[in-house]
């Protein structure tokens, strides 16, 4: 892999490769874009098949972070961190403390948080060593558990989602069905049941399914017949890459909007159902309730502003729809765009980051 080619390609503004060899820390740390602040993205831990693979996907990773965040409203920056190693067996108190100083090396430029491989008690070892971490426990001064916050979220912006295609952001009478019914889809079951929504779902563990059921009296399906029900909204919140070629001619929905990342297969899958006329809320403009919930540690955290702030998720998606109708783009091409106008308005007043002297962090103390 020719690293600054591609770094130059794609403007990364720091890769940091860290290795600890006593406690068998091996770690890329990607910076993207600082433009609006500090990198804000989570810490993954992951058996790579290969270096190449692991700076890959800190990378991609690391932009797809710029972007969530600049989308958000948020005034941070994307990184990303990958930790090459079985999260299973791998992990040792040394290897995250070691890993924590590295982030303190960096003065504010990065912040991390919890992702796939990783725990809070992972973070808050990190926390040992530096301030620049969020998702800690809630004695420390975190906000606990996100899953609560992001389903607030893809609620409110399932709202503006409504709005677009049925003219009413009201979602009592309609169908909903629901792709997985995890601990962040479970709480936007409530958030529907309480607004007179129906509810069809589906789950591999038929225990999530029974409990949905029973509380919501949602309709129970099989995870193939998902995709065909009858609905008025198709809302994924498992896997990634549902909307594909064999999903697509299957699906009844006006509108898809859902929690599950990275819900196109592939680009061309996001122009086949604005060809078709399915209103699309961009997966990570409408799933942003847990980073914007996180961020808000940083100030010292208060649920309340929180909360408010995980409301402009609604605004956020309507405008998506707008620019999409604007420039006569698909609304996956328009989150993007929405993105970058924010990030190139605020270079165009603002120096890069360098320091910590008036970073959030600062604000935390």
């Amino acid at each position: 892999m020719e690293i600054f080619k591609y770094m130059e390609m794609y403007d990364y503004e720091q890769v940091v490769v860290c290795q600890d060899k006593q406690s068998g820390l091996k770690a890329i740390i990607a910076i993207h874009d600082t433009t609006l602040g500090p990198a804000l993205g989570g810490t993954r831990m992951w058996t790579y098949n290969s270096e190449a693979e692991a700076f890959e996907d800190a990378l991609r990773l690391a932009k797809g972070m710029t972007y969530k965040n600049a989308a958000a409203g948020l005034n941070l920056g994307g990184g990303k961190t990958v930790i090459i190693g079985d999260p299973r067996k791998d992990k040792n108190e040394e290897m995250f403390r070691a890993f924590g100083r590295y982030i303190q090396g960096l003065n504010g430029r990065y912040i991390t948080a919890e992702d796939v491989g990783t725990t809070v008690a992972d973070m808050d070892i990190i926390h040992e060593e530096t301030d620049y971490v969020t998702g800690i426990s809630p004695a420390f001064g975190s906000s606990g558990n996100p899953s609560p916050v992001t389903a607030y979220g893809v609620y409110v912006g399932m709202k503006a989602a409504a709005k677009e295609a049925f003219g009413s952001d009201s979602l009592e009478g309609l169908t909903v069905a629901v792709q997985g019914v995890g601990n962040v889809s479970y709480t936007l079951c409530k958030h529907l049941h309480e607004e007179g929504a129906k509810l069809i779902v589906t789950d591999i563990n038929k225990d999530s399914v029974a409990r949905a059921v029973e509380d919501f009296g949602a309709k129970a399906v099989d995870i193939n017949d998902i995709y065909s029900v009858e609905c008025d909204i198709f809302s994924p919140c498992a896997l990634g890459a549902i909307v594909n070629d064999e999903t697509i001619p299957q699906l009844k929905a006006k509108v898809i909007a859902g929690a599950a990342n990275n819900q196109l297969k592939d680009t061309k899958h996001g122009d086949q159902i604005a060809e078709l006329g399915i209103v699309y809320a961009p997966d990570y403009v409408i799933n942003a309730g847990g980073v914007i919930n996180v961020a808000d540690e940083l100030y010292g955290y208060n649920q309340e502003r929180a909360l408010k702030r995980v409301e402009t998720i609604y605004d956020s998606i309507l405008k998506v729809f707008e620019i999409s109708k604007r420039d006569q783009i698909p609304t996956y091409v328009a989150a993007d765009r929405m993105a970058e106008e924010r990030i190139e308005n605020m270079r165009k007043s603002r120096k890069q980051f360098l320091t910590n002297e008036h970073s959030i962090l600062s604000r935390r103390r």
